[in-house]
């Protein structure tokens, strides 16, 4: 390897832009940048700005008619077709919405392409993770998929075994969708369960399709889980799956919207327990995929008090750089948030909790509902990956 890791960022990924009012405001693609900048990260992690996905990398995952709609609606917004998902309150067409999407989807792309031909192990992506794309529509803000385009061109690219792991609020679909019946994909998503929750999928029983039994995986929480549960699901279910399959790379998806400030979910995480989850993601790609490893943003809609500190951790320890999380936010940094926002910035890198949780291998408890979404996504998948006897 010729560096450790490379933060993909483009000033250009701030103009997908739904509007004023719409809660994906890319004001929380800039804070982040100037919290890693204040911290000094730039200087420990290489910086790169990628060239926009092309339409030969975009079809690996979208379907060409799409993406002329796409082009269509970029020119036109007032005129998109709604019927592929653009220009719908969710996700509105804006002014060259096709040329920041597939930048967004160029960095997610040439960041594994970096890791796969072993010119760096970490690559880090804050503005991708837009994981409800589908091959023909746009869905839940996200035009393309670039998660998928990423996991697709490594596909292309020769790798066999790619592990995709999603800790957004809501369910990873649209990545989901386009690696159903592919053997070579392992989707995880760790989400809210669907009855109350967009996009009203990723239910245990989703777990592949004829070709790839057990390749989806899905841990569906009930509403209100917090920080000891939540951590304990994503350990019950995701280290034996990894070490299973074995994936040369390991994608992860970092949607800040679990935390309890977000307004658009009913989960109760702190910042500290979603920092935990990034430190295992990277202990994870040491230990099961060489190292190599692509992170991703996501959801997150938390623009200021949350967004921006988990994203600069994720960006910390992936340049093996980790903030201790009692460290104060740079005055510098909450100065710029009150010029652009009018709002006080939080003052330190956490939350103030020390997240613990209970292991698996310790026994479960039937009557706890964490626990009964853990042991319905374990009876679902792991005897198709012989990891438990069938009955």
């Amino acid at each position: 390897m010729s560096g450790e890791a490379r933060l993909m960022w483009d000033e250009g990924v701030t103009r997908y832009d739904f509007g004023p009012g719409h809660p994906m405001d890319p004001l929380r693609l800039e804070l982040t940048m100037r919290l890693v900048e204040a911290f000094g990260l730039d200087r420990h992690i290489e910086v790169v700005a990628a060239k926009p996905a092309g339409d030969a990398t975009l079809r690996l995952v979208h379907e060409a008619d799409y993406l002329a709609a796409v082009r269509r609606a970029s020119v036109e917004p007032w005129d998109a077709d709604q019927w592929m998902g653009l220009g719908t309150p969710d996700t509105p067409a804006f002014q060259d919405m096709h040329d920041v999407s597939a930048l967004i989807a160029g960095q997610s792309v040439a960041g594994v392409e970096d890791i796969w031909r072993g010119d760096v192990r970490h690559a880090v992506n804050f503005s991708g993770g837009l994981h409800h794309a589908m091959p023909s529509a746009a869905s839940g803000f996200c035009v393309y998929n670039d998660a998928a385009i990423a996991i697709a061109r490594l596909l292309e690219l020769g790798a066999e075994r790619v592990a995709y792991l999603d800790l957004d609020v809501h369910h990873g679909d649209g990545v989901q969708a386009a690696f159903w019946d592919d053997p070579r994909v392992l989707t995880v998503s760790v989400h809210e369960h669907p009855r109350f929750l967009f996009p009203g999928t990723g239910r245990p029983e989703e777990s592949g399709g004829p070709a790839a039994p057990g390749s989806a995986v899905n841990v569906a929480l009930p509403a209100g889980t917090s920080d000891s549960g939540w951590l304990r699901a994503v350990h019950a279910v995701v280290p034996e799956l990894l070490a299973e399959f074995r994936p040369q790379v390991l994608v992860t998806q970092h949607g800040a919207d679990t935390h309890f400030e977000d307004p658009l979910a009913h989960l109760t995480l702190s910042l500290d327990a979603q920092r935990a989850a990034v430190e295992a993601c990277h202990d994870w790609a040491h230990r099961h995929a060489d190292g190599r490893w692509l992170a991703l943003g996501g959801g997150g809609y938390a623009i200021v008090d949350v967004v921006p500190r988990i994203w600069t951790h994720v960006v910390a320890i992936a340049a093996h750089r980790p903030i201790e999380p009692e460290t104060s936010t740079p005055e510098e940094w909450r100065s710029f948030v009150y010029a652009r926002t009018r709002q006080g910035g939080p003052q330190r890198m956490t939350d103030g909790r020390r997240p613990s949780w209970r292991g698996w291998e310790a026994g479960y408890d039937p009557a706890n509902e964490v626990d009964q979404a853990v042991l319905a996504t374990r009876r679902a998948v792991f005897p198709a990956r012989g990891l438990l006897p069938e009955h």
